[in-house]
C-alpha cells in the first residue's frame, strides 16, 4: 500500500517514515540555454553527464528509503523537464495540469498531462498560470500556495475548487526563491522549514500564525537550496551543502539524507524540483 509505515517508532516520539509514490524524469538533454531565473547562466558550462549521475543517485536514494518512482519520458528541446514537480499537481488522485509562464517551458505542461491522463488519472487542465507542485505544497488538510514570479494568485482558487481543499496563497518577494518549493518545505503534517526573509511581510504573518513551531533557515542554507527538500515524515532529503538545516532537523528527531545535484542547481533546481508526489485517493489523511 502506498500509505504503508516504512519506519517504526521504536521510543515514544520518533518520527515516522510512510511511503510514498514519486514521478521523476531523467534529465537526458539537460542544459542551461536560457536563463528566466536568476541561478540561471547560460555562459557558464553544464556536464550533463554529472546531472545524470547525480539524478540517477536521487532515484536510489528514494528506491533504498523504501519509496515507488516512476519515470516519465524526456523529450529533446525541453531541458528544465527534469523538475518533475512543476508539471502538474496531485492531490487525492485527482491531477490539476500545470500552465508555465515562460515560452521556454510551455511544451511541458502538455506532456505531464498526457502522462496522466494515458494512465487514467482524473485531469484538469488548469485556467491559469501554475507551475504545479513547484508552487503548491501540499501539508495536512491544506495547500500552501505560492505566487509573485510564476503562479497567478487567480489559479489558487482554481486549486481550491477542483481540489476541494483549503488553499493558503503566500507571496514570495525575493527573486531568487521563484518557486514556493525553494522557500519552503512540508516536513509533516503540521510542520515546516522556510526562509521568512523570501516571503512578504502579511504572508510571514500567515505562516508565524499557523506553524509557530516551524524550523527556520538562514541565508547560507536557503541559498544553497536546503528547503527544496523532500520529507516522507522521518526521513528529509535535502542538499548536503544546507548543513545548518542537516543539523536542525536531526535535533528535531527527523533523519536527514545529504545529496548532492550541483549540477542541477546551475538551473535553479535540487531535490524536490526533481521530484512529484502522485498522491492517491486513500493518502487524504496524510499530507
Amino acid at each position: 500500500m502506498l500509505s504503508r509505515t516504512i519506519a517504526t517508532s521504536g521510543a515514544r516520539g520518533e518520527r515516522v517514515a510512510r511511503r510514498r509514490h514519486f514521478l521523476m524524469c531523467r534529465p537526458s538533454h539537460f542544459d542551461v540555454s536560457y536563463s528566466i531565473n536568476p541561478w540561471m547562466q547560460p555562459a557558464k558550462p553544464t556536464d550533463r553527464d554529472l546531472a545524470v549521475l547525480q539524478w540517477e543517485h536521487l532515484r536510489r536514494v528514494y528506491r533504498r528509503l523504501g519509496h515507488r518512482v516512476e519515470l516519465i519520458a524526456p523529450l529533446p528541446g525541453l531541458p528544465d523537464m527534469v523538475f518533475a514537480a512543476n508539471g502538474a499537481t496531485v492531490v487525492d488522485g485527482k491531477v490539476l495540469s500545470a500552465r508555465f509562464r515562460h515560452a521556454e517551458r510551455v511544451a511541458e505542461g502538455p506532456a505531464y498531462l498526457s502522462w496522466f491522463r494515458d494512465r487514467g488519472y482524473l485531469t484538469r487542465e488548469a485556467s491559469f498560470v501554475n507551475e504545479g507542485e513547484g508552487d503548491y505544497l501540499v501539508t495536512g488538510g491544506r495547500i500552501l500556495a505560492g505566487t509573485g514570479f510564476r503562479t497567478e494568485a487567480r489559479s489558487h482558487a482554481e486549486a481550491q475548487r477542483f481540489f476541494g481543499r483549503e488553499v493558503v496563497t503566500l507571496t514570495l518577494v525575493d527573486p531568487r526563491f521563484y518557486h514556493l518549493d525553494t522557500a519552503l518545505a512540508v516536513l509533516g503534517p503540521d510542520e515546516i522549514m522556510h526562509y521568512p526573509a523570501a516571503f512578504s511581510a502579511r504572508s510571514r504573518a500567515v505562516l508565524e500564525r499557523l506553524y509557530p513551531d516551524a524550523v527556520l533557515a538562514g541565508d547560507a542554507d536557503a541559498e544553497a537550496f536546503g528547503l527544496n527538500a523532500v520529507s516522507d515524515g522521518r526521513h528529509v532529503v535535502l542538499a548536503q551543502q544546507a548543513t545548518g538545516l542537516i543539523g536542525e532537523l536531526r535535533a528535531r528527531g527527523f533523519v536527514p539524507v545529504g545529496v548532492d545535484l550541483s549540477e542541477l542547481m546551475k538551473s535553479g533546481g535540487s531535490a524536490k524540483c526533481c521530484t512529484l508526489e502522485l498522491r492517491a485517493r486513500r493518502e487524504r489523511s496524510l499530507w
